[in-house]
């Protein structure tokens, strides 16, 4: 299957960054936890060279924990500040304002000997779509967040949003959206639910993930739908459908509706806490 996915607005979206770079001390960038490497922009890195980074780990409670703690090593190992959390439940976001202000504290140091005081940090917040972005804006803000307009030089719609006196952030919309010329990349994405799944074959990509989920998780298949384990992807998709009753006219199975439950199981954490992707590879 080729996956492709390059929306025309991402030469404009870039573009907003750049013209918006100046202005921020810190880039916070989302990423979901179980393909921390295929969810991030390969711009980024370019675009935010020279300012403070802080990655957030988001959907860590559905990743596995041993490769979260590899993945938060290999980052900081590259310069980043790393907070693994859970957006949706809350859990994790008390962790990262002290980290923000960790990152930030050489350029307010540089401020108070400028005498400079009280201005607070601006960070961007960046993120592909469905990693959480808008959900950790939600959940860092809280209800008592309010939106200060817009400041001077911002390009008109942009929406800063104070956290309290220290934090501000620059919310950007669906401002990055990745590139891939890696079609494994574009298989992880699919997986996790980053590309709709109207222009996916899932019965393909079903027999990707149980491929990899017996290669790499032996066991969880067998536990979860009581199935005969094998290097045969297909076969073990039959007994999906054979074990789930997905059955159609004639008595044929359906590989379509196994292929839905497979994927939306593995979205959910109910096949268990999965990470598609190590740092080592």
């Amino acid at each position: 299957m080729n996956y492709q996915w390059y929306p025309g607005h991402m030469t404009k979206a870039k573009r907003m960054m750049q013209e918006n770079i100046k202005l921020i001390d810190l880039i916070i960038e989302v990423v979901d936890a179980r393909i921390p490497f295929s969810s991030r922009n390969p711009d980024i890195d370019e675009l935010g060279k020279n300012k403070a980074r802080l990655i957030l780990l988001n959907k860590s409670d559905l990743a596995d924990e041993r490769e979260n703690e590899k993945w938060a090593e290999y980052f900081k190992s590259k310069g980043y500040y790393v907070v693994k959390l859970n957006a949706k439940s809350g859990a994790g976001i008390k962790g990262v304002l002290p980290v923000v202000m960790e990152s930030c504290k050489e350029k307010l140091e540089r401020d108070r000997k400028r005498g400079i005081i009280n201005r607070p940090i601006r960070a961007m917040v960046v993120g592909i779509p469905n990693v959480g972005k808008s959900t950790f804006i939600n959940a860092f803000a809280g209800k008592a967040c309010t939106k200060t307009g817009n400041k001077p030089g911002v390009t008109k719609g942009k929406q800063w949003i104070r956290i309290n006196k220290n934090v501000e952030l620059l919310d950007t919309p669906g401002i990055l959206w990745p590139k891939f010329e890696d079609q494994s990349v574009g298989a992880k994405l699919a997986m996790v639910g980053s590309i709709k799944d109207e222009i996916l074959n899932l019965e393909e990509l079903s027999l990707e993930l149980l491929k990899y989920l017996h290669e790499s998780y032996e066991g969880v298949l067998t536990k979860r739908y009581d199935i005969e384990e094998s290097e045969n992807a297909l076969s073990m998709l039959e007994q999906v459908a054979e074990n789930r009753k997905c059955i159609q006219k004639g008595n044929e199975l359906d590989y379509l509706k196994a292929a839905n439950i497979l994927l939306e199981e593995f979205r959910n954490g109910k096949i268990g806490k999965i990470t598609l992707e190590k740092p080592e590879a």
